[in-house]
């Protein structure tokens, strides 16, 4: 089998999954981080953290670059912004953690086996589909550009403060405590507020099925979890804001 049916195999089946995924986390937390339980053999969280998330750009960076359209600028920003996410998750993020858990193997391979195939579906059309090519031609000045890098950027702001305030709050090694700044006056989860916004943004930018199916998987995959974070706030401190919401201020 080619890549390029492959490609065309995978799009609608992988969405699919995403929406059954969605709604089995609702009932059955990802066991990493806060939610961690032993699941046979371990990793360290560090590691198993930078491990599985170096597959994404990797995947994302091979596809693009070893396929056969022709880059336009824009579609080299796609680029930029993709592996500039995941240079900073992966190489800047992990390092910064004071207390990272160890993680279960098994988690560590469901999360490469998810990005190799979002890395692979939004690398391959960018990279193989020469007929991509003539859609961004002169695309800077196009709504949709124009819009998708600015909630990306948006998205990205919101994300990267949050992160930097979470890391800051657990410098010291002494626990969990509860934020109190920033978007975290609102919701619990701004971080993750912020990287649905980024994906979304890209995805209006690029305007393509694989960017739209990481988007989604993305709220698929962060929307229970920020539910089951903003449970577990409730549940471990007596004083946790009571009109505080879980991802999306004054709503949910």
């Amino acid at each position: 089998m080619n890549l390029e049916k492959l490609y065309n195999l995978i799009l609608t089946p992988w969405l699919i999954l995403g929406v059954l995924t969605f709604f089995m986390l609702f009932f059955i937390t990802a066991p990493y981080g806060r939610h961690n339980k032993k699941m046979g053999l371990m990793i360290s969280g560090k590691w198993g953290w930078i491990i599985q998330e170096i597959i994404s750009p990797l995947t994302f960076g091979y596809f693009f670059l070893v396929g056969n359209s022709i880059k336009t600028p824009a579609m080299w920003v796609f680029f930029a912004l993709w592996i500039g996410h995941y240079f900073n998750k992966c190489l800047i993020y992990p390092f910064r953690q004071k207390n990272a858990k160890d993680t279960s193997i098994i988690v560590v391979f469901s999360a490469i086996f998810f990005n190799i195939i979002n890395g692979f579906i939004n690398g391959h059309y960018l990279g193989s589909n020469t007929l991509v090519q003539d859609q961004y031609i002169n695309y800077f000045e196009s709504y949709n550009f124009i819009l998708g890098i600015i909630l990306f950027v948006i998205g990205a702001i919101i994300n990267l403060k949050s992160d930097e305030i979470l890391l800051n709050l657990r410098k010291n090694n002494d626990g969990y405590h509860i934020p109190q700044t920033f978007m975290y006056n609102f919701i619990s989860c701004p971080n993750y507020l912020g990287e649905i916004i980024e994906w979304i943004g890209f995805a209006i930018m690029v305007w393509s099925f694989p960017a739209f199916i990481f988007a989604f998987w993305t709220i698929f995959n962060l929307v229970p979890r920020a539910v089951s974070h903003h449970k577990w706030y409730q549940n471990n401190f007596s004083d946790y804001p009571k009109n505080r919401k879980v991802i999306i201020p004054f709503i949910f």
